[in-house]
């Protein structure tokens, strides 16, 4: 079984692939801050039990088992987001960090057991989807919010970018899950936008406004 290491690995890789097919061994060492001859000797190991293709120079790849053991990962971080916050009464700000350590606990029937107490949830904190049991994730088909067209309407279904100042930023706008926005105008010096929430208007730059997903 993987160690916690491997594991932060074959997540990052899961990740990273989303963007590239083919990531390199610069591509990791940037993400995770590390060394290139370190992040080469643990794709080795990774390849050597057969959770991803890796060839020298050219960059590592995912096999169906290393997606599977992502995904179970994502699970449970997931998973355990969503109780730290509505359980514990976390901030959605403060679970992440939290979840990684979590994340780790190697217990198939806990996790089965957490996913039946919280009602089988299909999305966490920050409406990112929870993958099943047997990997399966569904795309829930939101749309950027600076895709919009003026005068569109929908609510916040999920914020991308997780951090926790991106998060405290929009508890300070009082954006959250489930609030209705209406799209008033379009910048096109910047693609900045000004958006109605709670009665009131705000403005986002498009920074913003690409990192917080909108259900139609």
């Amino acid at each position: 079984m993987a160690s916690q290491s491997k594991e932060d690995y074959i997540k990052v890789l899961y990740k990273l692939e989303q963007e590239n097919k083919v990531v390199s061994t610069n591509d990791i060492a940037s993400f995770l801050k590390m060394k290139a001859s370190s992040v080469s000797d643990m794709l080795k190991k990774l390849a050597m039990e057969e959770y991803i293709d890796y060839t020298k120079y050219k960059g590592a790849k995912l096999t169906k088992k290393g997606v599977s053991k992502a995904l179970s990962i994502i699970r449970k971080h997931r998973l355990w987001e969503t109780f730290l916050v509505n359980h514990l009464k976390f901030k959605w700000d403060q679970v992440h960090d939290i979840a990684e350590q979590l994340e780790h606990i190697d217990s198939d029937q806990l996790i089965d057991k957490l996913d039946h107490f919280l009602n089988y949830p299909k999305s966490d904190p920050h409406g990112d989807p929870i993958p099943g049991k047997n990997g399966e994730i569904i795309n829930l088909g939101h749309t950027p919010l600076n895709e919009l067209n003026l005068m569109d309407n929908g609510s916040i279904a999920a914020i991308k970018k997780g951090t926790p100042s991106f998060l405290q930023y929009m508890d300070k706008l009082g954006i959250e899950l489930g609030t209705k926005i209406k799209v008033i105008d379009k910048i096109e010096f910047d693609k900045s936008l000004e958006i109605k929430i709670h009665n009131k208007s705000i403005h986002l730059s498009q920074e913003v406004a690409q990192n917080i997903l909108i259900k139609i």
